[in-house]
């Protein structure tokens, strides 16, 4: 008898190409004997794709009849040329800055 149920959440398909051939094989909802067997499934879908996936428990309060959640991390947003982009929009070029170094503070 299956006893732990497990949904796959947007996160994990983005994440884990693995993941996302199981949802098209098998569905969106997967049915364990028990959470060590769907932790067992996560960490195998790790190692077959980029991106960690791991199961986690559902909120007591939540209506789904899902027991827990296979979820990964979403990437975090590039931000290397950020305060670049902001300097340039704040002195674009040909921006003429002679006469400002009057205003620069004295080191003192």
């Amino acid at each position: 008898m299956s006893d732990y149920v497990v949904d796959v959440k947007r996160s994990a398909r983005l994440a884990n190409g693995a993941v996302g051939r199981a949802i098209c094989r098998d569905g969106a909802r997967r049915r364990f004997d028990s959470r060590a067997d769907a932790e067992a499934w996560a960490a195998e879908l790790s190692t077959r794709a980029e991106g960690t996936v791991w199961i986690r428990a559902a909120d007591p309060a939540d209506q789904s009849p899902a027991d827990g959640y296979l979820v990964a991390r979403a990437g975090q947003p590039r931000l290397d040329g950020a305060y670049d982009k902001r300097r340039r929009r704040l002195n674009p070029p040909g921006f003429d800055q002679s006469g400002l170094e009057r205003y620069e503070r004295d080191p003192s």
